[in-house]
């Protein structure tokens, strides 16, 4: 009998054995050769989603052992998490607004936020546009379906500036149609291409080659769109503070920047030809 018990407590530390790491640590948690992999963790507007997916599998490769994992949403929705301490290394916002909200809420320390792309805003309806819109005052005709992002989002708070500058018929009327607000500038542009509405606002940068099949672009005029700047911060108290400003310099880097620019981004204003 006390064979038999000696043999099961042998046969139950093979299998705990079987399933732990070198460390005893779960072999899930670390890749393969025993070393834990690192994670960076990134808070990033929604209209970088591509780009950046696109962006940290290099930095990946780059940095064996370190993997990013990105919170993507509204700048405002990161931004609020953010305040409430949630934790991150980086913090890539879609306007400078929400950034200075962080700073302000001392998550980021001021001086430390760099600008690195900029973007501008389109019109975009469904293939088969259904509104027959051809211009931007084309979004105040009765009876058109408007989809915009949601107040304090980025995207929205560009929109309302050029919205802003046209006549107040036309801001009335443009306001009436308005059928649903997104969280996001990404859920407007999925819901437009879709067919749920007539027309949204977005980003250039937002009409990705998957998208470009299923919507169409009308341009905003460039005297009456505006330039949208994204900056990008370390967080004061990062996890991981010498990766973050690792990922930051990458960010800015000539490789990265032109990733960027095929995503549909262009320089930050600073850089930017008139």
């Amino acid at each position: 009998m006390k064979a038999k018990w000696v043999f099961c407590l042998f046969l139950v530390w093979g299998l705990i054995g079987c399933r732990a790491g070198p460390s005893g640590d779960a072999a899930s948690d670390a890749p393969a050769g025993g070393r834990r992999r690192t994670e960076l963790t990134v808070f990033a507007a929604a209209s970088l989603t591509d780009a950046f997916n696109e962006l940290a599998a290099t930095f990946a490769a780059q940095n064996p052992g370190v993997q990013v994992v990105f919170n993507f949403a509204g700048s405002s929705q990161l931004a609020a998490q953010l305040r409430e301490g949630v934790p991150a290394d980086l913090f890539a916002s879609a306007n400078t607004t929400q950034m200075q909200a962080v700073i302000e809420a001392g998550r980021v320390a001021a001086g430390t936020d760099v600008l690195f792309v900029s973007n501008r805003l389109t019109v975009i309806v469904p293939a088969d546009n259904p509104a027959n819109i051809h211009a931007l005052t084309d979004l105040a005709q009765p009876g058109v379906q408007l989809i915009l992002a949601v107040a304090g989002v980025p995207v929205r708070a560009y929109t309302d500036e050029i919205v802003a500058t046209m006549p107040a018929e036309f801001q009335q009327r443009f306001y009436a149609n308005l059928v649903s607000e997104e969280d996001n500038v990404r859920q407007v542009a999925a819901k437009i291409a879709l067919g749920e509405a007539d027309a949204g606002i977005v980003y250039t940068s937002d009409v990705t080659p998957d998208l470009a099949r299923r919507v169409q672009q009308i341009p905003i005029p460039a005297a009456q769109n505006v330039i949208a700047a994204y900056p990008i911060a370390p967080l004061a108290d990062a996890p991981h503070p010498e990766l973050a400003q690792r990922f930051l310099d990458f960010i800015l880097s000539p490789a990265a920047q032109a990733v960027l620019a095929r995503w549909g981004f262009a320089p930050p204003p600073a850089n930017e030809n008139p």
